[in-house]
């Protein structure tokens, strides 16, 4: 079986760090590894369009953006296919048909809609389509036959999903669709990065962000107005790095030479952290050992998004091409679909 690789974002807005170590960044590694056949990348404007269908400038204008962060990362298309969601509407066909395969109790279930729900404050006003999306993101990943999607821990319960109406699928008519595994970042603060201001999620909605693409001064404010300990008032207070999202994000970006190189009195992380807890390391230290680690792992992505920004025409093209490689994956895989279920009336004479 072909290994192939399905991840994406939501076009609502320009991607953030919790997006980069969360994903991004190991879609690069693995894109570059040579372990997978196909690997796709998808724009989800149609998901984004599920709660912001009053705003449909919003979504269509952070295509590019997201694009734009996509390259500047180091995602390639000789290697990828990026593509956008709302020109493959096979996907469409696809969740209309899964729809049939999960009860509207399970839906109401899934821990990460229930969340989102809660953080955008619909309460009784959930409109249908953002209810029903983790059928919509199964319908993504199967019409490509993915066996593998990156994603973040939150993620977790929506490839659940996935795999039950995988399962119920080719219980009820044969094997056809590939069930896909979620593979979590390594790194145990990459899984969930809290926002600056120390709220268990970085969201856009939520203002705690630090965006791939924000200016070197940008950064370096926001990280020096970041949440730690709240009872660390003096330098010779003990500190609590459990979390202080100053040590969440050291644990996510910092590499042992970036002490020899900007904190050469401390040998390692553990060293930094020891330090701090017992007492005498000041906040405003440990920032500003953070920001010079974040500025050079975010500076060339930055550089390079604005050499891509100056050839716009560019990105474009290859959306396109992306889009229509897409296209015609999933209309073979809606084919063998429509064939199993024997709804393909006219491809041959059996209906006769």
């Amino acid at each position: 079986m072909a290994k192939i690789i399905l991840t994406g974002d939501r076009p609502t807005g320009k991607l953030h760090i919790g997006h980069y170590v969360g994903s991004l960044r190991n879609r690069v590694l693995l894109q570059n590894s040579g372990e997978y056949d196909e690997i796709y990348i998808m724009i989800a404007d149609a998901q984004a369009l599920t709660d912001n269908f009053d705003n449909p400038d919003k979504v269509r204008e952070n295509i590019l953006e997201v694009a734009l962060d996509y390259l500047a990362c180091g995602i390639d298309p000789s290697k990828t296919t990026i593509f956008i969601q709302s020109e493959i509407s096979q996907l469409t066909e696809l969740t209309f048909y899964y729809m049939n395969l999960v009860s509207v109790s399970r839906l109401q279930r899934n821990p990460t809609v229930k969340a989102e729900i809660k953080m955008r404050g619909f309460d009784a006003s959930i409109p249908v389509g953002f209810q029903c999306y983790p059928i919509s993101q199964a319908a993504d990943i199967t019409a490509f036959k993915a066996t593998t999607v990156p994603a973040g821990e939150d993620q977790m319960p929506m490839i659940e999903q996935t795999q039950e109406i995988v399962h119920k699928f080719n219980s009820i008519y044969g094997e056809t669709l590939v069930e896909p595994k979620i593979l979590l970042p390594q790194n145990d603060a990459c899984l969930r990065l809290p926002g600056t201001d120390g709220k268990a999620k970085m969201s856009k909605s939520l203002g705690n962000c630090i965006y791939l693409s924000d200016d070197e001064e940008t950064i370096k404010k926001k990280v020096m107005s970041m949440y730690t300990d709240p009872d660390h008032i003096k330098v010779s207070d003990p500190g609590k790095i459990e979390g202080n999202c100053v040590f969440t994000y050291l644990d996510a970006f910092c590499k042992p030479e970036h002490f020899e190189k900007y904190l050469p009195e401390y040998e390692n992380l553990d060293a930094l952290k020891a330090h701090y807890q017992r007492g005498g390391l000041g906040d405003v230290k440990v920032k500003r050992f953070l920001n010079s680690v974040m500025q050079e792992e975010l500076g060339p992505i930055r550089e390079r998004r604005l050499e891509w920004q100056a050839k716009l025409p560019e990105v474009v093209k290859i959306l396109e091409e992306g889009t229509k490689k897409a296209y015609a994956t999933a209309e073979k895989t809606l084919n063998e679909v429509k064939s199993s279920m024997k709804i393909n009336y006219f491809k041959d004479n059996s209906l006769i």
